[in-house]
């Protein structure tokens, strides 16, 4: 092989290796940017069951750690403390509950004083048209129990009309209906009995 072949392959090893390298590069930044991303879109769809005045950290990055998740009607899958200038504000419970068709996951906020501050459906199967109006943009059903506590509401009232509670159920979705109060009640219940635990002290970073 002569110098001349010699620099052509040289040349052609180099182009390759530089291609590579900026292949690799480009991958490894649009995977960052991409993870980034999805944690930013989290953020907004989980944090968006709390009002943004009152809570000033990153409430996600620091999970609780939860004991007996498992609860009457419902479970736990996670947990997190919201604070506001170091003090705990808030609490949001990933709850999970059985639908009419399929698993129903929520995300439930409540108070330092027990308070219901808001609840969104995180996951979903439900018919369309009816379990599924809880989704809808502009069903206000789950607004309704903004406010409500365990002080407020006795536990026998955690229930909808027809079953001799307060609460009135999503039109032609009684099951749903009756899934979504029990996990919001069940929320309430575990709030109350770990409620030094939840909001010990120590904050999110």
């Amino acid at each position: 092989m002569n110098h001349s072949s010699i620099r052509s392959a040289m040349l052609l090893l180099l182009i390759a290796l530089l291609s590579l390298g900026s292949s690799v590069i480009w991958q490894h930044f649009s995977a960052r940017d991409i993870a980034l991303a999805e944690q930013k879109l989290k953020a907004q769809t989980w944090l968006s069951v709390l009002p943004e005045k009152i809570y000033d950290n990153q409430p996600l990055q620091s999970p609780l750690a939860l004991t007996t998740p498992t609860l009457a009607h419902s479970q736990l899958l996670a947990g997190y403390r919201a604070t506001l200038a170091g003090r705990p504000s808030a609490v949001v419970l990933h709850s999970q509950v059985q639908g009419y068709a399929g698993q129903l996951e929520l995300l439930i906020a409540i108070d330092p004083q027990g308070r219901l501050i808001g609840t969104k459906v995180l996951r979903q199967q439900e018919t369309p048209g009816l379990g599924g109006e809880l989704v809808e943009p502009g069903n206000h059903w789950l607004q309704a129990f903004s406010g409500a506590s365990r002080q407020s509401t006795p536990d026998a009232a955690w229930a909808l009309k027809r079953d001799r509670g307060q609460f009135d159920q999503l039109a032609g979705a009684t099951v749903t209906s009756r899934a979504v109060i029990h996990a919001m009640h069940d929320a309430l219940r575990y709030f109350d009995e770990h409620r030094q635990l939840l909001f010990e002290e120590g904050s999110d970073e």
